[in-house]
């Protein structure tokens, strides 16, 4: 009986692994997109338009988020603390979110204190935003690293301590070349 079980949990974990790595948001072998260019894409902040490569210069840590994402939620503080400490250094933090709800997302500002810029992105293909869709994100938060030449230096997937002694090195080394 014991083997049984032990052969059923077996052959269910190997299926659950194979579900895993064969569903579309599993990305093993893709390239890395350190080195690229960063895809400049156009948005209003506090009535203005803008765009990412009107950004060059500074270090960009480009967010994708969403107000339905819990990981996104508990993410936010951190970010307002990077912001707080990258903004002096030539650095900011512009988040991208997929919110269609407008009074979700406003809501969203307001009772988290989202001090860092932030745009929302009308065009959704299923709960993705057009500008994620068009930088590869499958899921949220998902971050890039944007170099002062307007280059990605890195991709993160998932939620991060943003002011972590580590993150705040790499950071620290971004910022000090030109």
């Amino acid at each position: 009986m014991k083997r049984k079980l032990f052969t059923g949990v077996t052959l269910g974990a190997v299926a659950g692994l194979l579900i895993l790595f064969a569903s579309p948001s599993y990305k093993e072998g893709q390239a890395s997109p350190a080195g690229t260019v960063a895809k400049s894409f156009s948005f209003q902040i506090g009535g203005k338009e803008a765009s990412l490569s009107d950004l060059r210069g500074k270090v960009v840590i480009l967010n994708f988020w969403a107000s339905w994402c819990p990981p996104c939620v508990d993410e936010t503080p951190s970010l307002n603390r990077l912001q707080t400490w990258i903004a002096p250094r030539g650095g900011m933090v512009l988040g991208v979110s997929a919110d269609t709800d407008t009074g979700a997302y406003d809501q969203f500002l307001r009772e988290h204190g989202v001090i860092f810029p932030t745009y929302r992105d009308p065009v959704e293909q299923g709960r993705l935003s057009q500008i994620g869709l068009d930088y590869g994100t499958s899921m949220y938060p998902e971050t890039y690293i944007v170099d002062r030449r307007g280059r990605i230096a890195r991709k993160i997937v998932g939620e991060q301590d943003w002011t972590s002694p580590q993150m705040t090195a790499y950071l620290e080394s971004l910022l000090a070349r030109n």
